[in-house]
């Protein structure tokens, strides 16, 4: 067994075409995003999901520049491809308001007037039993007394009681 590497050229220099790894990094990151719409928004629960991917992303990369890659380099390239990408998106949705409802989806009302909206609860795989437990997280108990209650994008679910 090795303690020290006989060639450390071989641990640091990239193993892997510059250009192959960033377009791999490219196409997984838009790919999962792209699948992430098409799920619930509570899916990524009090994450958001372009967070979510990142951190699941990196963590994968980081993975195996500790492991399965031969150097270190591969898996930086990764990670910092990655963290651009993220970067580019997130500045992107913050100046073109129309890519911002590409990647994350609108706010959806589940209950108005104290009334759940079923449709809108089956479409989120969301059960009333769930919601009852959401709302008493908020500190309230009975669901006649909200006036809206909506899932945001980032798949968290806000109150607004009925006035008194």
């Amino acid at each position: 067994m090795e303690l020290v590497p006989s060639d450390w050229l071989k641990v640091f220099a990239p193993e892997t075409p510059l250009l192959e790894l960033i377009a791999r990094a490219f196409v997984l990151y838009l790919g999962i995003l792209a699948f992430m719409r098409l799920l619930p928004r509570r899916t990524g629960g009090e994450v958001a999901r372009m967070d979510l991917i990142f951190m699941l992303l990196i963590a994968e990369a980081a993975t195996h520049s500790m492991g399965s890659y031969s150097s270190v380099a591969d898996g930086l390239i990764v990670i910092i491809a990655f963290m651009a990408l993220d970067y580019a998106i997130n500045a992107l949705t913050f100046y073109v308001p129309a890519l911002e409802k590409l990647v994350t989806p609108g706010p959806l009302t589940v209950v108005r007037n104290g009334k759940p909206l079923m449709d809108n609860l089956r479409r989120e795989f969301l059960t009333e039993e769930e919601l009852t437990s959401y709302l008493r997280q908020h500190g309230m108990d009975d669901i006649s007394t909200i006036k809206v209650a909506v899932i945001e994008g980032s798949g968290k679910i806000s109150f607004v009681p009925l006035k008194a």
